[in-house]
């Protein structure tokens, strides 16, 4: 993902190129309105990160001359201004989305996702991976380490939805819906059995577990360091 910040502020940009990078993306900045407006005219940019207040050519100006001449790459406006009327003016002016200062990276990261997964078609997911486990789904094949695991069809739609969702806690609301299609609470321990027999086929053997318990929450895939 190709991002440019258009913000005056050294310590903001470098705050947030610092992230973007870490975070596996491409960030350019602009100090000023006139620079950001050539910078997002000239290049293939996913994303424009401005904000409101900037020298010579402001965020409002800059946003409405590229939507103007028919840039639609999406735009998440920053400011320390965050009153509704604040925010209406964002948006009016062409933006997509509008964060208020101060902020989480966190935040920031997600909704730039967020915008950018909007903008994209949909691609059909047909290999999912998290550290060394890897699902094919239209073989319906899972491997880690180079070793076939073998799993019922249950325990597949189980893996599946976790390495769908890797990185995040899945409560066990989320798993009766779109595992098991269950609406309501069954108060069985169905889920932690199928857990139980996931994480040791998955894991048991391995040095490095990839399934995890999320006390109070859920459960969560993800590679561990």
């Amino acid at each position: 993902m190709r991002v440019l910040i258009i913000e005056d502020d050294p310590e903001a940009v470098e705050y947030m190129v610092k992230g973007l990078k870490e975070s596996g993306h491409v960030a350019d900045h602009a100090i000023d309105g006139e620079d950001g407006f050539q910078m997002a005219q000239g290049e293939g940019y996913d994303v424009l990160v401005v904000d409101r207040m900037l020298p010579g050519l402001d965020g409002l100006s800059l946003v409405g001359r590229l939507r103007a001449e028919g840039n639609q790459t999406p735009v998440l406006f920053l400011s320390a201004l965050g009153t509704v009327d604040d925010r209406v003016k964002g948006l009016r002016a062409g933006g997509d989305d509008y964060l208020v200062k101060p902020y989480a990276f966190s935040e920031l990261l997600a909704r730039i996702e967020a915008l950018v997964r909007r903008q994209r078609p949909a691609e059909a997911q047909t290999r999912l991976r998290v550290g060394d486990l890897e699902m094919d789904l239209l073989a319906r094949r899972v491997v880690r380490g180079g070793t076939r695991i073998e799993l019922q069809p249950r325990e597949f739609r189980l893996l599946e939805y976790l390495m769908k969702h890797a990185g995040q806690v899945v409560t066990r609301t989320m798993l009766l819906e779109n595992v098991w299609e269950y609406h309501f609470d069954p108060q069985t321990n169905v889920i932690d059995v199928h857990i139980s027999r996931l994480r040791a086929k998955i894991d048991k053997g391995f040095a490095r577990p990839l399934l995890n318990t999320v006390r109070g929450a859920g459960y969560c895939i993800r590679e561990t360091e």
